[in-house]
């Protein structure tokens, strides 16, 4: 992965707050997920700054979790020695953007938002988006917008788009479970390559996790190529 697709990465989607300790950025999250309550690794992290990046977590009253890519494994062997376990497999992908944008999209399907409707932070509510994770949204700076798209003569599905330095960096696809696998995903990602070409950026990068069968198929069906991979590390529970 390289330094532009790395910085849209974080960039496009904050934490509350960060905290350094040692080698280590802690994300403050409260509680918007993994991505912004994680530590990541930085220069010249010691295995002696795990304990003390674990304590900014527990300051904030979050669970100590680790993000750590998968080629890293030098961090890896060093998390999981403290007690640490893989949790939830991601991959990072990424398009040129002109390849999204060589159809027309079909009348009243996709559509480029801002700020997003309510229909589109009901659905992404419906599957598990909720109010936290939609205000990491809200603290993106411009140029943003949301994808709503429609199917079935209603509106089925948002996504969230940021651009960073020419990267567009596509966050929290969801689709209605009862329209899914209809296409209408496809068709956002092109809208969301339609806007991002608009706005001058050159690639789409998104994260998916590898469980998510569907969603890695459909990606790599409209040409998005695997850049990196990155997991979790947190103990288990008691």
């Amino acid at each position: 992965m390289d330094a532009a697709l790395a910085q849209a990465f974080e960039a496009t989607w904050p934490a509350v707050e960060y905290a350094d300790a040692g080698g280590f950025r802690v994300g403050k999250g409260l509680g918007a997920g993994g991505r912004v309550s994680s530590a990541r690794a930085l220069t010249g992290w010691k295995d002696s700054d795990i304990p003390e990046a674990v304590k900014v977590h527990e300051g904030w009253g979050q669970r100590a979790l680790f993000r750590a890519l998968d080629e890293d494994v030098e961090l890896v062997a060093a998390l999981e020695a403290q007690g640490f376990r893989r949790e939830n497999p991601t991959a990072i992908m990424e398009i040129e953007t002109a390849a999204l944008t060589d159809r027309d999209l079909p009348r009243v399907t996709a559509f480029a938002v801002w700020p997003p409707m309510a229909i589109q932070r009901e659905i992404w509510a419906a599957g598990n988006i909720g109010p936290a994770r939609q205000a990491v949204m809200e603290r993106v700076e411009a140029p943003v917008t949301s994808i709503l798209g429609r199917i079935a003569d209603r509106a089925a599905g948002a996504a969230f788009v940021a651009i960073h330095q020419g990267v567009a960096m596509v966050h929290c696809v969801e689709i209605l479970p009862d329209l899914r696998r209809k296409g209408l995903a496809g068709w956002m990602m092109r809208q969301a390559a339609f806007w991002a070409a608009e706005n001058g950026a050159e690639r789409i990068g998104l994260a998916v996790s590898r469980d998510n069968e569907g969603a890695m198929a459909l990606y790599r069906h409209l040409g998005f190529r695997e850049m990196a991979g990155y997991s979790y590390y947190a103990r288990p529970a008691g």
